[in-house]
């Protein structure tokens, strides 16, 4: 990575330390929002042959702007290949076909599941959200996921309040219980640091810090006693081309439709 140091804020660093969890050549399960954006980053910068896929059916997209949700057409347009939402879902993910999958959510909590549907009670909730679509079967079934949030002690909890797609659910051995197919979250990704699940507990400990954060401020911002690897690293700062194509992608969310950058 090259290009002089240049100004960036702790959303730069959240989506450009996620874009690098990216390898060339990987298939992608997108999620919309900032799983979208961190993803079509790494295809604009390390990763050209990233195929992303999208839960409508669309098959190494390659949107020239940020798609506004799975059914902007600009995912069509672009991709190789259309196709059923079934079979995205009956070929491509739950036969193992997919590397990465690439989500969100509301809570995350030590053990690396995630909560997209309700906040307290399921019953009478304080906040309906909008749910979790088929992050369930993208976190069952990819290879592996990774996770990427802002993290506030309100988001990282203990426990999430409703499971709407497993991480590792009460800890190690519970995949396999299940019968889930993928190894699970392998890296959540927040504005603070870079969590990977302990590989006897498979509880989330703090391995890497995001440039000029503190290792206090990033426990501080978990809302359960989040443990520290041995060795923690400090992640390169965003680079001058990074951040280039990252704001030119963000232009193109109030750009118009044929006019995007």
């Amino acid at each position: 990575m090259t290009g002089p140091a240049v100004p960036f804020s702790r959303d730069d660093a959240l989506t450009v330390a996620a874009s690098r969890c990216l390898r060339n050549g990987q298939v992608c399960f997108v999620g919309i929002g900032l799983p979208s954006t961190a993803a079509n980053l790494a295809r604009r910068t390390h990763a050209p042959d990233l195929v992303l896929v999208y839960e409508s059916g669309t098959l190494g997209s390659k949107p020239t702007r940020l798609p506004l949700s799975i059914g902007d057409g600009e995912l069509a347009d672009t991709a190789d290949s259309v196709i059923s939402v079934p079979e995205v879902f009956n070929y491509w993910l739950q036969p193992g076909r997919v590397d990465v999958g690439f989500l969100g959510g509301a809570q995350v909590d030590r053990f690396a599941n995630i909560n997209s549907t309700v906040i307290g009670d399921y019953a009478a909730p304080k906040v309906r959200l909008p749910g979790a679509g088929g992050a369930p079967e993208i976190a069952a079934s990819c290879r592996e996921v990774v996770i990427m949030l802002r993290q506030t002690p309100r988001a990282f909890v203990e426990r999430v309040d409703f499971v709407s797609s497993v991480g590792f659910g009460a800890g190690a051995g519970d995949r396999e219980r299940l019968g889930l197919r993928g190894a699970g979250p392998q890296t959540v990704v927040t504005d603070h640091c870079i969590m990977r699940p302990d590989p006897e507990t498979c509880e989330l400990m703090l391995t890497a810090l995001q440039p000029g954060v503190s290792l206090d401020d990033a426990v501080a911002a978990a809302g359960w006693a989040l443990r520290v690897a041995d060795q923690v690293e400090t992640l390169t700062p965003p680079d001058g081309d990074e951040l280039a194509a990252l704001r030119a992608l963000q232009a193109t969310v109030a750009a118009p439709s044929g006019h995007a950058a």
